[in-house]
């Protein structure tokens, strides 16, 4: 996100960790941002998974059922 436009937010974080991480010289927003970032990602892929459990379970019965569809060509 090199070129994302920032906006100030307000947080609220425990006074110890906010201490540690300042002792350390971690730049508190970039941490933030990251953590919030890895929050959106997972959050995205969790409802991903549930919006196609149907499709992934139907792919995996097939599978099951069939084997993989290009399998005789696989040299390992």
């Amino acid at each position: 996100m090199p070129s994302a436009v920032r906006r100030p937010a307000n947080l609220s974080l425990d006074s110890g960790l906010l201490s540690e991480a300042r002792e350390l010289n971690i730049n508190i927003s970039r941490a933030a941002e990251e953590g919030v970032a890895r929050a959106v990602r997972a959050e995205k892929e969790r409802l991903w998974r549930i919006e196609n459990a149907e499709a992934i379970k139907a792919a995996n019965e097939y599978v099951e059922k069939h084997g993989l569809p290009l399998a005789r060509f696989r040299q390992f």
